[in-house]
């Protein structure tokens, strides 16, 4: 039998595709209009008002004068390091952890947590933090951007408790099998909180492809600067060209500085949306899909 939904219901759910499709477009207006805006004529683009839907003249003037730059190229290779290499890292020491504070008969398992939620609200300030990258010689190392910040507190509670949530069973079929705690962890308990996984990996990838203050401290050659921080030097530089020609009455560099804003938007979050479509089919499966249900 066929059951059939009653007129409120209908009438709720057009409700709901309504405010949906609303917030959709309200979400996703504010990315489109940089978008067109970056392939619009800067001169065109200046003196609009209201919506833009559409390019103003199609203009690739803003995308030149970035990639005119020699350093973005550079800064593209040594991003792509610092992702890869730097998220490896992140999620093989917040697993390890994780795993240890996860374990129910770990001695001092209470103290040990408290010590671990601590660093979350308290750290020691950027000068300490400095000196002591210094004097273990992290300074100028492309390792100063990453070890710093290997562990985000938060990411490490939350896979915890995803591991946590995994049935004992699970472990206590491996040890039977002889399988040890490296085993257990990398070929039981990770693949049960793949998508936990993947969420972390995507949170820990967002924040190295973003980050630029780290290197702006630690590194002092250029040719390990990231790729945020090459983007940084050139919108100051022609936000002060703006300003000179503002006071010069030179509109030129003045149109022109508005383009280059979309444009970097567009250079610097473009790469990194690329990874959601793989990420984001993990964000609606359970974390003990196909595993052992107690």
């Amino acid at each position: 039998m066929i059951e059939t939904k009653s007129f409120g219901s209908r009438l709720f759910d057009v409700f709901n595709y309504v405010i949906l499709f609303l917030l959709t477009v309200v979400f996703l207006y504010p990315m489109w209009y940089v978008l067109v805006g970056s392939f619009s004529d800067p001169f065109k683009l200046f003196v609009h008002t209201g919506f833009l839907w559409r390019p103003l003249g199609f203009s690739l003037t803003g995308y030149k004068a970035v990639f005119n730059n020699p350093n973005v190229g550079v800064g593209y290779l040594n991003t792509i390091f610092y992702v890869v290499v730097g998220t490896i890292l992140n999620m093989f020491a917040t697993c390890l952890g994780a795993y240890t504070l996860s374990r129910p008969k770990l001695m001092f398992k209470k103290l040990f947590t408290i010590m671990v939620v601590f660093t979350m609200y308290f750290g020691g300030g950027m000068i300490p933090t400095y000196l002591i990258v210094k004097n273990v010689g992290l300074l100028n190392n492309r390792m100063a951007v990453i070890l710093p910040t290997l562990v985000n507190t938060w990411n490490l509670i939350v896979m915890r408790t995803s591991f946590k949530a995994i049935p004992v069973s699970l472990e206590e079929s491996a040890r039977l099998g002889g399988a040890n705690e490296p085993t257990i962890l990398f070929r039981i308990i990770i693949p049960c909180a793949k998508a936990t996984i993947a969420v972390m990996i995507l949170y820990y990838a967002v924040e190295h492809w973003n980050s630029w203050f780290d290197a702006m401290i630690y590194l002092t050659n250029r040719r390990k600067f990231p790729l945020q921080l090459f983007l940084r030097e050139i919108l100051l530089i022609h936000v002060n060209n703006a300003a000179s020609a503002a006071a010069a009455d030179a509109g030129d560099s003045l149109y022109l500085d508005t383009l280059l804003k979309y444009a970097l938007i567009i250079i610097s979050t473009v790469p990194i949306l690329c990874i959601y479509p793989f990420v984001q089919k993990y964000f609606m499966k359970g974390v003990m899909m196909g595993s052992v249900k107690e």
